[in-house]
């Protein structure tokens, strides 16, 4: 019979192996250039999961269950977290099991119902609340700001990264090198948005490699320095507006203007069309619009008046 030094020697032996098979996890991710951004929701997220599953008893790879993953949800839904951030952490799970699998840390593929989330109407703004927003912009660099991220939906961090040399200000292609997952893809800025481009450029004359939009101090805007520039002018303007309701803006936006939904999911970088789906925003005009087309009891009246 083993002492409990012994015991507690073999349990932190055991609990190691746990966390040696999540490092490794962690360095595979890092193999494939997954951004920083990812990494640190990878660390954050499975760190909390990893550091519950020991406190519970689990010590190797081999030992988790579907049960055990049930029950770290359960626990984080008794803390009345928000289903969606209860979702991500799932889906950090699911990578990670995947990856045990295939790495032969486990011998079958452990499966569990993911949680549910909420169908939220999310954020979008109106065509009156850009309007606002452009009429408050103090300065070209903000003007532009708003309508390119208007005209073409691009994520926060993907804004930051462009340089100049990735717009071709003739045509309106603007290529984004790294967007999220390491996925590179094009998108297409207007006449309008080219024309406040320019207007920019000729405040700085800028070099080809450096930033597209700039701080007062010529250097590259973080994420959240961009947010503060949307929320400054948000402020003036008397609009709620953030990087993500400027995205879904534009999905709307393009979709009431009969943009193909699978161009849509290029032009966003969605992996799945379902991705998509949630981006657009049916708001209540478009719902009275579709039924006034659409009703089948007016319409059905209409055609028998028509056709007594």
């Amino acid at each position: 019979m083993l002492s409990k030094t012994d015991e507690k020697q073999k349990w932190a032996l055991a609990s190691y192996a746990l966390r040696d098979a999540y490092t490794d996890f962690i360095l595979s991710r890092q193999a494939m250039l997954c951004s920083p951004k990812t990494l640190s929701w990878y660390t954050f997220t499975l760190g909390k999961v990893i550091d519950w599953w020991v406190e519970n008893g689990i010590t190797t790879p081999q030992e988790i269950e579907a049960r055990h993953v049930r029950a770290y949800l359960s626990h984080m839904a008794e803390k009345r977290l928000a289903d969606t951030y209860i979702h991500n952490h799932a889906r950090a799970i699911r990578t990670l099991l995947t990856f045990f699998l295939n790495e032969k840390y486990i011998t079958a593929q452990i499966t569990f119902q993911m949680p549910s989330m909420a169908d939220k109407r999310l954020p979008c703004l109106s065509t009156e609340d850009v309007q606002k927003l452009l009429a408050d912009c103090q300065n070209p660099r903000d003007k532009a700001v708003i309508l390119l991220m208007v005209d073409t939906g691009l994520r926060r961090a993907e804004v930051c990264a462009l340089n100049w040399e990735d717009v071709e200000v003739s045509n309106g292609l603007v290529r984004v090198v790294r967007g999220k997952g390491g996925k590179a893809r094009s998108v297409v800025v207007g006449v309008s948005t080219r024309r406040a481009l320019l207007a920019y450029r000729r405040q700085l004359n800028p070099q080809p490699d450096q930033p597209l939009f700039q701080t007062k101090e010529a250097g590259r805007f973080t994420n959240n320095g961009l947010r503060s520039l949307l929320l400054r002018v948000g402020e003036r303007a008397g609009v709620k507006v953030t990087p993500h309701a400027l995205r879904r803006t534009f999905a709307t936006m393009s979709l009431r203007a009969g943009m193909n939904l699978l161009h849509l999911q290029g032009l966003l970088g969605h992996s799945t069309i379902e991705m998509t789906r949630r981006y657009v925003q049916m708001v209540d005009d478009d719902l009275l619009e579709a039924h006034k087309t659409h009703g089948p009891i007016d319409n059905f009246l209409r055609a028998s008046k028509r056709n007594p």
